[in-house]
């Protein structure tokens, strides 16, 4: 018998996602490792005066579970800070949600929020609508994100303090919008948006506490789905300051790993190689700043997305020859991998079109070729892949970084399906096929790009394809279903894998960090269609309870 033993989670139905023995009664914990696993025979050996006995109650126990691209600095500040709206809001409850926050608030304050939808996004674009914005805000300068993130609504205080007119030229890779008189409609596309979201941060004051509140807000709400370990899909100084503090302090209640954008994003923040420079003072136990983010591309609703198939076409005003734009040509991407790799990064690409994939993958070759195997590489979104593409994740040891929860029919996904060519969309997310070719998938929300970051939402559509609302019919690509089994593997193990931590977490097994899960049902004695209603009423991390209550 162990007299230092912790913590011991008896009576319980433990999933380990070990393939060596997936199911035990009871866990052993100490000094925030898992030290025994099997029978509640077995493990009451290590019951001491001091420990402390969990009774599970039959509860299914399975291992904390991973988010490989979310944004915990945009979700907790959206959350702590700012004007939230569901993105199925219209023009005029935008309006009138922004009016009401402005009560709120100071007469020069900003107002920054979301979400403006894809569909309200295109009503604005024609112009006209600026004034009615103006008015809601009261004088006040205000940036409003679209349901992509890459885009933004400002007012005409909040152009002026971005010192931009009619005749101020777009940043690369970005857009200022204006109507068909050249007037401006108050719309920032892809770096454009930078200039606006650069505005609104040199205004606040105590911008380091807020980053604090904002990201300890945002990983106590992963906690409280389950999840333990979340890859930072964009990650600035100010989000790894905030994150080391947190560490510090004994307050990160996460496994955190971090990823550094090659070039400026979102901020004036410093980016490339002066982050990666930076980052490794930043360097904590939990606090793993192991990637660089490379943007390849855009986003499907506003058609800058790189296909390999032009975009459909809904009016002589679009071209029918237009495939997307690449943003980064494939000397640059070399040339900036290679000083990832002197840095002692990996990467995660941001390739939401099939082209945009291929262009990683070609990178990726052309390293392996020079360096070979170690690095750690993820291409993230993946709902376009090319058929001959499929089987180049697994050789060339790249992750699918599935992401958004979107594989399912949603008013977003339906929004962004509009443009693509249906040929394309019918084998959209392949995770069936990866599996097949054994590809290392792993998936993420993208919180906020999606409402939530509930992750049985996900689980449940890789298995359906449908969504769980059931007024929403019907299923995207359903040969590309895969197992209950396989599904929580992709949760949990995969997802440990892709962010390098596959030593460390992701499985129940002795000498593995003690993260892990009590639900509210097993999810082997549901229907696949009730998976969605998986609770959490547990959360351990590092063998301490950071989510629930006594059971």
């Amino acid at each position: 018998m162990s007299t230092s033993t912790d913590l011991v989670v008896t009576n319980a139905r433990v999933y380990t996602c070990d393939p060596a023995s997936s199911w035990a009664e009871a866990i052993a914990v100490s000094d925030g490792l898992i030290t025994a696993v099997g029978t509640a025979a077995d493990v009451a050996e290590h019951v001491g005066a001091d420990t402390v006995v969990v009774d599970a109650g039959g509860r299914m126990v399975m291992p904390g579970l991973a988010d490989v691209h979310t944004h915990l600095m945009l979700g907790g500040n959206a959350m702590a800070w700012e004007l939230t709206m569901p993105p199925s809001a219209t023009l005029e409850e935008i309006l009138t949600a922004v009016e009401a926050h402005a009560r709120t608030l100071a007469a020069d304050e900003w107002i920054v929020g979301g979400i403006v939808g894809s569909p309200v996004l295109d009503e604005l674009a024609s112009g006209g609508y600026l004034a009615a914005l103006d008015r809601a805000a009261g004088g006040r300068p205000v940036v409003l994100r679209d349901d992509s993130y890459h885009n933004r609504w400002v007012n005409s205080v909040a152009l002026e303090r971005m010192g931009i007119d009619e005749s101020t030229p777009a940043p690369p890779t970005g857009i200022i919008g204006k109507d068909r008189n050249g007037h401006l409609t108050g719309l920032l596309y892809e770096s454009a948006s930078d200039l606006a979201e650069n505005a609104a941060a040199a205004a606040i004051a105590d911008a380091a506490g807020r980053d604090r509140v904002a990201i300890g807000t945002a990983i106590s709400l992963m906690n409280s789905f389950g999840i333990t370990a979340i890859q930072d899909a964009a990650t600035l100084e100010p989000s790894l300051r905030a994150l080391s503090d947190l560490d510090d302090k004994g307050e990160l209640t996460a496994w955190v790993v971090g990823t550094l954008p090659a070039r400026p994003w979102m901020s004036d923040n410093i980016a490339g190689n002066d982050l990666y420079v930076a980052a490794p003072a930043y360097r904590r136990n939990q606090v793993r700043p192991d990637f660089a983010k490379f943007f390849l591309d855009g986003v499907p609703m506003t058609r800058t997305s790189a296909l390999l198939q032009p975009y459909l076409c809904h009016g002589p005003h679009e071209d029918p020859a237009d495939v997307g734009p690449l943003f980064w040509s494939d000397d640059e991407l070399l040339d900036a991998l290679e000083r990832c790799h002197a840095a002692g990064l990996g990467a995660k690409f941001h390739a939401t079109g099939d082209r945009a994939v291929q262009q990683a993958l070609n990178a990726v070759e052309i390293f392996r070729e020079r360096h070979g195997a170690g690095r750690l590489f993820h291409i993230a979104h993946v709902a376009y892949i090319a058929p001959a593409d499929l089987a180049r994740f697994a050789a060339l040891g790249v992750v699918a970084d599935a992401s958004p929860y979107i594989w399912f029919p949603t008013p977003f996904a339906g929004i962004i399906n509009s443009q693509v060519p249906p040929a394309i969309v019918d084998r959209s997310w392949p995770f069936r096929d990866l599996l097949d070719h054994r590809a290392v998938l792993a998936v993420g929300s993208d919180w906020p790009v999606v409402p939530s970051p509930n992750p049985w939402i996900a689980l449940e559509a890789l298995i359906t394809r449908a969504n769980p609302d059931p007024d929403i019919d019907g299923q995207s690509n359903p040969s590309a279903a895969i197992t209950l089994s396989e599904a929580i593997s992709v949760l949990t193990t995969s997802g440990a894998e892709a962010m390098g931590m596959g030593e460390t977490n992701g499985v129940i097994t002795p000498g593995r960090s003690a993260d892990f899960i009590v639900l509210n049902h097993n999810l082997f004695d549901v229907e696949a269609t009730e998976i969605h209603r998986t609770t959490a009423l547990q959360t351990y991390f590092r063998g301490r309870r950071v989510h629930g209550t006594e059971l």
